[in-house]
């Protein structure tokens, strides 16, 4: 049996408190000079009514700070769906995810650098309790312009996850071979896309693998307030019992940048 709603939303709740803390923390001012951080935050709601009842919504945090020394990048997001068909007494479940990610990078040699990345979700719908995954790096920015970035990074890693219902629980832990590539184009101050990729396959056992994918695009609309759309795909080769392989989001949300 799943855990009561309330405990969730508690969780959620803490989880989201937890990451514009960070994002407050990151952007405390100093004297005159400005922030080193950039940090946003996006929210999107959807809702239908009639013949079907539904309930999106989704968070997203961010911060990111790099200079020629080191870069750490930081984010937060969370999804949470209901729908009810006409006729049905109540609402069912259909999103509900929370996933956050730290990585920090130090520069070697010039487009060089060594890091490590800790990665945590929860997807209640694919049954996925927690999953965890610490991955220590390498990687070269093939890019690395003032509009214009693509980094790819490779390295090790540690996965340790519970997937299941309660009546057939999965513990396990196992390592990986972890690569990933980040791009990221602006076209003015205003517009920009970027483009992100990684996988995880199980060192002994290759076709035991997942990956995540986004693409997104945002354009300023006035001030600090800008337009971003995403497309989110996670691929798990070996989901939980009864679940299907991929999941896929697509999001329209309002952005603000600090």
């Amino acid at each position: 049996m799943r855990e009561p709603l309330k405990i969730r939303t508690i969780a959620l709740a803490a989880f989201i408190t937890c990451g514009s803390a960070v994002i407050a923390q990151a952007q405390a001012p100093t004297t005159n000079a400005p922030s080193p951080w950039t940090a946003s935050a996006a929210a999107g709601l959807t809702l239908t009514r009639g013949n079907s009842h539904t309930t999106t919504g989704t968070l997203n945090l961010n911060a990111d700070r790099k200079n020629d020394v080191q870069e750490i990048l930081l984010g937060a997001d969370a999804t949470y769906a209901t729908a009810q068909q006409s006729g049905q007494s109540s609402a069912e479940e259909t999103a509900e995810i929370v996933h956050g990610s730290a990585q920090y990078n130090r520069f070697a040699i010039r487009n060089f650098y060594y890091g490590i990345k800790l990665d945590g979700i929860h997807d209640g719908i694919a049954d996925i309790n927690y999953r965890f995954s610490l991955a220590p790096l390498v990687g070269y920015y093939l890019i690395n312009h003032t509009n214009t970035s693509l980094a790819v990074e490779a390295g090790p890693g540690l996965v340790i996850q519970e997937t299941g219902t309660s009546g057939h629980r999965d513990n396990s832990r196992y390592w990986v071979l972890r690569g990933g590539e980040r791009f990221e184009h602006k076209f003015s101050p205003t517009a920009r896309v970027w483009q992100s990729f990684e996988i995880f396959p199980q060192i002994d056992k290759f076709d035991n693998y997942y990956f995540n994918f986004e693409i997104g695009a945002e354009a300023k609309l006035t001030g600090h307030f800008s337009l971003r759309t995403y497309i989110d795909d996670t691929y798990y080769n070996n989901p939980a019992v009864g679940r299907l392989k991929n999941d896929t989001k697509t999001v329209a949300a309002l952005a603000y940048t600090f």
